[in-house]
């Protein structure tokens, strides 16, 4: 299907000064990402790369509670409730954006105020510049509806310290702004009130240098985010989490002292045991992997998703009947097979095309 021509009404697309403006304008729906916005945002990229008057992008968002939630899963419901045989158009057309995102050429500042979960990060945390607020709020969910960190989190996850990308990857556990900057996702810290006076600098800026003339503009702004707040865990975090599977993160949290590893290893028993094996595989064997190797690797997995049970057993316990109660299959880690996990890695249909 040829791309839309026309701006879907939930993205804002303009110029400010040398800047490319791209508003996401959902804020009852989270800002979540249709396959629609996904095509538009691309479109918009490609064109401003090649601008000589475009010297920068700003991301932003309506609303204040939320940058971008995610993609729109009760889309991807209906879907496959209505047995479309195109239901996979969503993520190649999502993870196409993601690359774009992570080659741009250009400085790429996403203003992430407030909450930033997984299709979120994939517009975000590829870019040169993540700021982050006081409202600032990142998670990668997916385990918890039978999927996996995806938009390209094998690459991003993987550079945090120690094994907090394991633990943020199987647990989705949520950070605020000071952790989320001290695990690398964010790369600078500036108050929600002066964000539109960021934006106002950002458009008068002369930009001629770069990623160097975002920086003096941004640096104006920032501000400390605070002392981080997972300092207090990473002992356990960086112990635990280096075990050799899913498992045996369980047992090792189970052998732990303390509130912290007992409630992260109830944590991890509620979620979907082939999404937790699948998320372990993909983070401790993608290390190493090219960003194209990376990217690849996740459309395979999101296929074979969306080929599953879990996935939309997922969706359906947490979005569409909101019972929060999801009958996982398996339904214990211990009764995932290697063979079930292979299964997610396989070749299934063409490969994404990046061009």
């Amino acid at each position: 299907m040829a791309e839309a021509a026309v701006l879907p009404e939930t993205l804002r697309v303009d110029r400010i000064g040398g800047v490319g403006r791209i508003h996401l304008d959902s804020p009852a729906r989270f800002n979540a990402l249709s396959r629609e916005m996904c095509l538009a945002f691309r479109r918009s990229l490609l064109e401003w790369a090649e601008a000589a008057e475009i010297g920068a992008v700003l991301v932003t968002a309506e609303g204040g509670r939320a940058f971008c939630a995610g993609g729109d899963v009760r889309a991807l419901y209906r879907a496959r409730q209505e047995k479309d045989p195109d239901i996979h158009r969503f993520f190649r057309d999502e993870y196409r954006l993601n690359h774009v995102v992570h080659e741009f050429p250009k400085p790429y500042v996403a203003l992430m105020d407030g909450i930033v979960m997984g299709g979120g990060a994939g517009i975000s945390v590829h870019g040169s510049h993540r700021i982050m607020t006081e409202r600032s709020l990142f998670a990668m969910p997916e385990t918890g509806i039978g999927l996996f960190p995806d938009v390209g989190a094998t690459e991003f996850l993987n550079r945090c310290p120690g094994e907090v990308g394991m633990y943020l990857a199987l647990t989705g556990a949520r950070l605020k702004a000071a952790d989320a900057i001290a695990a690398g996702i964010g790369t600078h810290f500036v108050p929600s009130s002066a964000l539109p006076a960021l934006a106002e600098a950002l458009a008068s800026a002369d930009l001629s240098d770069g990623v160097a003339a975002v920086d003096r503009v941004i640096e104006a702004f920032a501000a400390p985010p605070g002392p981080a707040q997972m300092r207090a865990n990473r002992r356990v975090i960086d112990s635990c989490f280096a075990a050799d599977g899913v498992a045996a993160i369980v047992a090792a949290l189970e052998a732990e002292d303390g509130y912290f590893a007992i409630e992260t290893a109830d944590e991890l028993r509620g979620k979907s045991p082939i999404g937790l094996e699948i998320t372990f595989r993909q983070l401790r064997n993608g290390r190493g992997l090219s960003w194209p190797e990376i990217i690849r690797r996740e459309y395979r997995m999101a296929r074979a998703c969306l080929e599953g049970r879990d996935f939309f057993e997922g969706i359906r316990a947490a979005v569409i009947d909101k019972d929060r109660c999801p009958r996982w299959n398996p339904a214990r880690i211990e009764d995932v097979t290697e063979a079930m996990v292979d299964g997610y890695f396989a070749p299934r249909g063409p490969e994404l095309d990046l061009d």
